[in-house]
């Protein structure tokens, strides 16, 4: 495919029937497009994705197709031709994985200056010590070895990375040392509170990226995001963005989004633009939705499901278009349908934990993905002092794709879902070999809408 194609010609008169040049395929994603009567339809394994009216639709349903270009797209295929085209994608895509970078997280303390309102970690009861340095060399030690010869970077996690105080800020240090004597580049997680603190430190690093949390302007970030005392940390957090901005350290600034907040988008966004955020090539941002993980959310009416979320950023990017400069929603792969005219490759698995992303923490256990790290019960064995592994537990995690997981091999969207996240599969199922289905019709349809059938900025 090349450009998404609106309304495919000569197709009206209705002659030929089902079977001549095939079956519909498997993988056809068929929406309608939202404030419109035209349908977008998407098939991510033959790369294929046009705008067709009604009457097209129909015409494709009876397998009316006198030009070919329904088969010539792969909306009607054979089904031998489309198990083989299965198959080399699949292929196509574990060869790919297997040169993938791998994201290394690492956990230095679950302790946090925060008492945000939303904490998905309250109900760990992580084990409450002090890093040593003999902790972060078998953890830069257990890495050079497992994952020699793999393009790697660490991203520092927590609880709250760049807490103040001489001991963190020496452990750092130690860190940041054995990152650069590896030729690691390093991501930060951080509440941002300390951030600008931190600048000097982190300049002596290969910085990827740092992100931070502002989940909308001062009084509505404050009454969510405050320190243990209650009092407000959005000024410190600005000083620290405008901080790093200026330091030439990337930006990753995250907005967790439900019920209580997400009017205040615009709000956040007008501030950003305002202060020259959008503007710098250092600055980037993305959304988080507020939900329940591990343990239940103490406001769960406050949450947002993720097609009840999308649909509302819907409407605020038509009141507010300007929105845009500081936040496009994905709309599942239809922005980035927009932007490449193109489709991404066919989605085998979502999720990369134990794949593409690993999670240590500082008692020397390992877990699968940021997800799980510190939540007991997911432990996969430790690097320190000693190396263990739960193999069988890995293999979990490791064998789980859209192959794998019954539900989505008959699924129609299963190539641009990717079975969602193990985590949440476990939590619900047991076991992660099962679907975190998204709602990729509902995204896909407002997403054609936003960005195939209407100017935006």
């Amino acid at each position: 495919m090349n450009n998404v194609q609106k309304n495919i010609q000569n197709i009206s008169n209705y002659s030929s029937p089902l079977g001549d040049r095939g079956s519909l395929s498997k993988h056809n994603i068929i929406v309608p497009i939202t404030d419109s009567n035209e349908f977008f339809i998407v098939n991510p394994l033959y790369n294929a994705a046009d705008i067709i009216s009604t009457e097209e639709l129909k015409a494709l349903e009876r397998g009316v197709d006198d030009n070919g270009e329904f088969a010539e797209r792969g909306y009607l295929t054979d089904e031998t031709k489309e198990k083989r085209a299965f198959k080399l994608a699949y292929l196509d895509f574990i060869e790919k994985r297997e040169e993938d970078e791998t994201q290394l997280f690492f956990v230095p303390n679950y302790s946090c200056n925060f008492a945000c309102s939303y904490c998905y970690q309250e109900g760990y009861n992580p084990v409450q010590k002090v890093v040593n340095n003999d902790v972060v060399d078998a953890f830069f030690s257990y890495i050079k070895t497992e994952f020699a010869g793999r393009r790697k970077y660490i991203t520092v996690f927590g609880g709250e990375p760049l807490l103040p105080g001489e001991h963190q800020r020496a452990m750092l240090t130690h860190f940041i040392e054995k990152a650069n004597e590896a030729k690691l580049d390093l991501a930060f997680v951080t509440n941002g509170y300390t951030l600008a603190s931190y600048v000097d430190l982190l300049k002596t690093a290969s910085i990827r990226e740092i992100q931070v949390t502002l989940d909308g302007t001062q009084k509505v970030h404050d009454g969510r995001r405050y320190l243990k005392g209650k009092q407000g940390t959005f000024d410190k957090i600005v000083e620290g963005i405008d901080a790093c901005l200026a330091a030439g350290l990337n930006i990753n600034l995250r907005m967790v989004i439900d019920k209580e907040n997400i009017e205040n988008l615009a709000g956040l966004s007008r501030f950003a633009i305002d202060r020259g955020w959008t503007k710098s090539p250092f600055f980037k941002t993305q959304i988080g939705r507020n939900y329940e993980l591990h343990f239940c959310n103490s406001t769960p009416e406050k949450l947002f499901d993720r097609a009840t979320l999308y649909k509302h950023l819907y409407e605020l990017l038509k009141v507010h278009p300007y929105i845009a400069e500081f936040y496009k929603p994905a709309f599942s792969i239809a922005k980035y349908i927009a932007e490449n005219e193109t489709l991404p490759t066919p989605l085998f698995d979502s999720c990369p934990a134990c794949k593409t992303e690993w999670a240590f923490d500082f008692t020397g256990t390992i877990y699968s993905c940021t997800a799980t790290v510190g939540n007991k019960g997911d432990e996969l064995g430790t690097f320190y002092p000693t190396i263990t592994k739960n193999e069988e537990a890995i293999e979990s995690w490791q064998n789980r794709d859209i192959t794998t997981i019954e539900a989505c091999k008959t699924c129609e969207v299963s190539l641009a879902c990717g079975g969602g996240c193990a985590s949440v599969a476990k939590n619900k199922f047991g076991h992660p070999n099962n679907p975190d289905c998204r709602p990729v019709k509902e995204l896909l349809s407002l997403g054609a809408a936003y960005y195939l059938t209407t100017p935006n900025p």
